[in-house]
């Protein structure tokens, strides 16, 4: 994705290739009409696609008792969102030698008790350490989530487990504990500050400005969103006094994390090696492939790769997520309890994805057969058409890869040369790749 962006504040204006689709404009904003007014928490949401095009928009109100409105630059809380920060700061000290992942965590912590079986930095990475999660420990422990908790209080509640859930590497199991080890051991290595290496090393120097991980719970943070869950009287403001860092704590706005999202094509701030690093899957000691990467969970959305993470804490919800092959990305983040940002993330991709179906479209005939199919797009959707047969339906269920509703047309794979589609092979159980040409 190139450089440069373009942003917009609340009354959103569009450049670039959306400027010939304001259909598209509204659509989006559709999508987020009932958070659209004076009197609801709501939802700053940025889209970053290929080339110049770039949509940033806010929605609703970030503080209720003094009406300031939600815009791209507004700052939340973004909760888990913060641990593939956390992850890329290991990544780039493991690609400089000064750490690797095999290493032991207690070489660096060696307070942590010695459970008889190793931890390993990749362990705590990939959510396998078997360590015990630390929101659980710590309402067992008494501790409400609107109680001042320090990254000191969380680990010596880590130091004091005697027992873990299970052997290191043997099963996947979602760990906050595991990254506030982490961002310990940034510290440990680097002889500083979390919040302060992090910034000097990844937010400066990708232009996240108004982006930091907070420490100190009273700290004043300008521009900040409060967290709102909604009640039988209204909403409420859910007060946040968790100081930790590492498996959350960071603070950012929309806009940086579109620069967060660039970085990872342009390479900015770190080598390819520790570009890839981020997107290596764990490994269970069975040799099973996990979907978590560092901080970052490897799927698929309607047949095409997505690399996504969400977040949550204290009336604060978001997502984001990429679409590398379909060069899209999505960041929600609302600061109300009950919005699903992942949904609406999904939603705002389906009006892209939909658009893209278009350049499937076309006249394809087969020497072979000596016929000709018809790809037409309409109404969103993608239909084969032959003058002999009703029109067959076509679902994306790979990159360039669609099933057919029918059993001779079962699967299309449309070929690409210099960018652009070129023909397409059609394949059924007992017929394989078939080619048409376009024309």
């Amino acid at each position: 994705m190139a450089r440069a962006l373009v942003f917009f504040c609340a009354l959103a204006f569009v450049t670039g290739p959306l400027a010939a689709q304001p259909s598209l404009h509204s659509q989006i904003d559709s999508l987020f009409t009932p958070w659209n007014t004076a009197q609801t928490p709501g939802v700053a949401v940025t889209i970053l696609r290929g080339g110049d095009s770039a949509y940033s928009r806010g929605y609703g109100i970030a503080n209720l008792e003094y009406d300031i409105p939600i815009t791209p630059e507004t700052v939340f809380l973004v909760a888990s969102l913060s641990k593939q920060f956390t992850a890329f700061a290991i990544a780039l000290l493991a690609t400089e030698g000064a750490l690797s992942l095999e290493d032991p965590v207690r070489n660096y912590v060696p307070e942590l008790p010695d459970y008889g079986e190793t931890i390993t930095i990749r362990h705590l990475i990939h959510h396998t350490s078997g360590l015990r999660d630390e929101f659980g420990l710590l309402a067992m422990a008494g501790y409400r989530m609107d109680d001042v908790i320090t990254k000191e209080a969380v680990l010596q509640l880590l130091y004091r487990q005697q027992a873990l859930n299970f052997d290191p590497g043997d099963a996947y199991l979602y760990c906050n504990s595991g990254y506030t080890l982490l961002a310990e051991i940034v510290e440990r290595v680097t002889g500083q500050n979390f919040a302060t290496w992090t910034k000097e090393h990844i937010f400066v120097p990708l232009g996240m400005h108004d982006s930091h991980f907070r420490s100190n719970h009273a700290s004043i943070i300008k521009g900040r969103a409060e967290g709102y869950v909604t009640t039988e009287n209204g909403y409420d403001r859910q007060v946040v006094n968790y100081a930790s860092v590492g498996a959350s704590g960071l603070y950012t706005t929309a806009n940086d994390l579109a620069r967060w999202v660039q970085n990872f094509d342009e390479r900015v701030v770190g080598t390819e090696g520790a570009i890839d690093l981020m997107h290596e899957r764990g490994r269970l000691s069975s040799g099973d492939t996990l979907d978590y990467a560092f901080g970052l969970s490897i799927g698929t959305y309607k047949g095409t790769r997505r690399i996504s993470h969400s977040g949550s804490h204290r009336g604060f919800r978001t997502h984001m997520m990429r679409l590398p092959d379909a060069d899209l990305a999505v960041v929600v983040l609302s600061n109300l309890e009950e919005f699903d940002p992942t949904a609406m993330a999904q939603q705002v991709a389906d009006l892209f994805l939909a658009r893209d179906l278009s350049e499937y479209a076309g006249t394809f005939y087969s020497e072979e057969l000596a016929t000709t199919f018809h790809i037409v797009y309409t109404n969103g959707h993608l239909v084969a058409r032959h003058r002999r047969y009703d029109d067959i339906p076509l679902t994306a269920s790979g990159t360039d890869t669609f099933t057919g509703d029918s059993w001779f047309f079962a699967t299309l794979t449309f070929l690409r040369q210099n960018g652009g589609i070129t023909g397409f092979e059609a394949s059924n159980r007992r017929t394989r790749k078939v080619r048409f040409e376009k024309r």
